[in-house]
């Protein structure tokens, strides 16, 4: 069962870890995984769950917010701003979403189990 307290709050720090601490990404979102699967309170498949649905959704809004932050400054050059150098972005950064996508879930779902083992009513 998805917790949504948990998830928006490792949503949020997730993509504080992507924008601002860039260079440590992989310890950062091994801490934000730990604080997500603790704070379910649940187990470890809940942890690794709701750290995984967290990490999904920031990797999501940190693809949209670079495509749009790289296109607006495109956007004064002609052609390659705007709405088509948006679409041109996204088709062709697909494959790197994905796979930030699944290294994001995995890394996050991991330590979310280790933080709803610790954690657990049961």
């Amino acid at each position: 069962m998805t917790k949504w307290k948990a998830v928006i709050i490792g949503f949020i720090l997730a993509v504080i870890v992507k924008s601002f601490f860039a260079q440590y990404e992989f310890i950062g979102l091994l801490f934000v995984g730990f604080i997500t699967g603790y704070i379910t309170h649940d187990g470890a498949l809940s942890g690794l769950w709701n750290a995984a649905v967290a990490g999904a959704l920031g990797t999501i809004v940190c693809a949209i917010l670079f495509v749009l932050v790289a296109t607006l400054g495109g956007s004064l050059f002609g052609i390659f701003g705007g709405l088509t150098g948006f679409t041109l972005s996204g088709i062709t950064s697909i494959t790197i979403v994905l796979g930030y996508l699944i290294y994001y879930s995995i890394v996050m779902g991991i330590t979310g189990a280790l933080g709803g083992i610790i954690a657990s009513k049961k």
